[in-house]
């Protein structure tokens, strides 16, 4: 289980830091990932972890202004918010490496968590 929290209302220029704390598990995931997804547009990789090796990807359009960390959950500090960023945001795991990449076929999800920039 994924939970998430940290989301809420900011403004632009400002900052926020997402957490997501796994439960349940034997191990921890060894790739573990935040996506986002604003109404009416497709889901969105922001973030991703090998956790294993602590190997973080950001993707290209945010990775000046996201950062990604770990210890007992996995953070998303997102500072210089911009209203484009206003979104659901979801943590999500899987085990292995798929071939589509850092953000393909992930498998357990949270239930996201509200993050609004005006």
């Amino acid at each position: 289980q994924l939970v998430e929290s940290g989301g809420g209302s900011v403004q632009a220029g400002g900052s926020l830091r997402l957490s997501c704390a796994a439960s349940g598990y034997t191990t921890t995931p060894n790739y573990m990932a935040w996506f986002r997804q604003a109404p009416g547009k497709e889901r969105e990789g922001v973030a991703a972890i090998l956790t294993t090796r602590g190997t973080i990807y950001i993707a290209d359009s945010v990775k000046d202004r996201f950062t990604l960390s770990r210890d007992n959950a996995l953070h998303l500090q997102m500072d210089s918010l911009k209203p484009e960023d206003t979104a659901m945001y979801y943590c999500a795991s899987r085990q292995y490496w798929k071939s589509g990449g850092w953000f393909a076929e992930y498998d357990t999800w949270g239930q996201g968590t509200q993050v609004t920039v005006s």
